[in-house]
C-alpha cells in the first residue's frame, strides 16, 4: 500500500515503486518528506501515473535521478503507523490513557527543546486550563 525503495549491493537507493504488487524490499516510503526549494518546479513536471494520480514517488524519483535523494531509515523502537487506521488510533489511545503521554504537543516539544521556559509553559497550561491538554501541560511543568 506504500511506495517502496529498491537498493543495489552497496545499499544505495536505485528506485522507488509506488504500491508494487511484489515489493523489491521491505523499506516503505512512510510519508515524511523534507524537500528543498526546487520541489515546486519539480512537482510541475510530475505526470499522472497509470492510476491517474499524481504520485509523491514521482517527485522523489526526480531527486533520485540527480543523485540528491537521501533516505533515512527509522531506527529500532520508532513506530510509524498509517494515521488513517484503527491501529494508529489505538496506539495513540494507549499512550494517552495508559501512559499519560500526549501525542503531538507543540508546547511539550518547545519546552523540552528549550524554546520556551517553565514560566511560558505554565502560561500556556493556564490558557488551556479547562481541558485535558492544559492539565497535561500543568503536570509537565511540575516535573
Amino acid at each position: 500500500d506504500y511506495g517502496v525503495v529498491s537498493y543495489n549491493a552497496h545499499g544505495e537507493v536505485t528506485g522507488i515503486v509506488e504500491k508494487p504488487e511484489t515489493p523489491p524490499s521491505n523499506i516503505a516510503i512512510t510519508g515524511l518528506y523534507f524537500v528543498d526549494c526546487t520541489a515546486s518546479d519539480r512537482a510541475k513536471l510530475v505526470k499522472p501515473s497509470h492510476r491517474g494520480e499524481l504520485e509523491i514517488t514521482s517527485l522523489l524519483e526526480s531527486y533520485l535521478e540527480d543523485k540528491s535523494l537521501k533516505l533515512t531509515q527509522l531506527g529500532r523502537g520508532i513506530a510509524w503507523l498509517d494515521t488513517g487506521t484503527h491501529n494508529a488510533a489505538n496506539f495513540v489511545r494507549t499512550l494517552t490513557e495508559k501512559q499519560g503521554l500526549q501525542v503531538g504537543s507543540p508546547d511539550e516539544v518547545a519546552y523540552r527543546l528549550g524554546y520556551i521556559n517553565k514560566t511560558q509553559l505554565i502560561e500556556n497550561a493556564n490558557k488551556f486550563s479547562k481541558s485535558q491538554y492544559g492539565e497535561y501541560l500543568s503536570r509537565l511543568s511540575e516535573m
